[in-house]
């Protein structure tokens, strides 16, 4: 007999933000009082923090399927799409913002200079390299929302609906970090807080698009990292200016907007419910 397993995300979401926060609120004390190695444990333990709540969820449901199939969106690479120029096209959509918006603020009066390369990153994590950390962010992140946080939100909504939902999560998922000294949102809390207002929205249609791009490619796991770490970049890559990232928001929004219109059939069908079978 099979039973349909019921996925669980207000606990899962409960338990990931109640951990996480609590986490993240320590680190945040710790890195004032210069105890760089301290702090940084519990920061990174933070960060693990969505990525072990799916794996204890996945593990603890007992269901078959549920299991199998976090496994092969983790390490089948097949579920990728092989149209070459598809894949670029998806991977292409932060960087080319990027240029857009740069190519925007120069309207504005900004400067030509923001195409130059950044001379370093715009934060840091003790003595963590921040290449590593913007690898191990991607990560561990869409381990845990790819593994089980959107599909529990997807078992009850449409995928719009769910796209939206999880997005203004993954934003305020993110709140502790402007308490914590020299990390990316507590220098733009310092620069001006409508910058670090501009962090939290610009969120939204970059967590829909990745989830976007992640079910094209057939729910992917690797698929969403590897989109997530190339947002990362992206954001590091270029002397942008905070003014120029308060457009790139805005551009975002359109890109997504368009995403959304062109392909509302996955967006607003009842068919992309989640619904998994325990077939023991």
């Amino acid at each position: 007999m099979n039973n349909s397993y019921q996925y669980k995300p207000i606990v899962y979401f409960s338990f990931t933000f109640l951990i996480t926060f609590v986490l993240w609120f320590i680190g945040a004390y710790l890195s004032h009082q210069a105890r760089d190695g301290l702090y940084t444990i519990f920061m990174l333990i933070g960060l693990l923090t969505p990525f072990i709540i799916s794996l204890f969820m996945i593990i603890r449901s007992k269901n078959t399927e549920l299991r199998k199939d976090f496994v092969n969106r983790l390490f089948n690479l097949k579920l990728i799409r092989p149209s070459i120029g598809l894949t670029l096209f998806y991977f292409l959509i932060m960087p080319i913002t990027v240029v857009i918006s740069i190519a925007i603020s120069l309207l504005f009066g900004g400067s030509v200079s923001q195409f130059n390369f950044a001379d370093g990153f715009s934060f840091s994590i003790g003595s963590v390299p921040i290449l590593l950390v913007l690898f191990l962010a991607a990560s561990f992140e869409e381990l845990g929302w790819r593994g089980y946080a959107f599909d529990s939100l997807q078992s009850r909504n449409s995928f719009f609906k769910a796209s939206i939902i999880f997005s203004i999560l993954w934003s305020l998922w993110h709140l502790p970090l402007i308490f914590v000294k020299e990390s990316y949102q507590y220098e733009l809390l310092g620069q001006n807080p409508w910058y670090a207002v501009n962090f939290f929205v610009s969120i939204v249609p970059m967590g829909l698009i990745i989830s976007w791009i992640c079910m094209k490619n057939r729910k992917s796991v690797i698929a969403a990292i590897f989109f997530h770490f190339i947002i990362n970049i992206s954001q590091e890559g270029l002397a942008m200016t905070q003014t120029t990232k308060c457009i790139e928001t805005v551009v975002l929004i359109a890109i997504a907007s368009i995403i959304v219109v062109l392909d509302k059939d996955m967006f607003f069908s009842r068919e992309h419910l989640i619904n998994v079978n325990n077939k023991e």
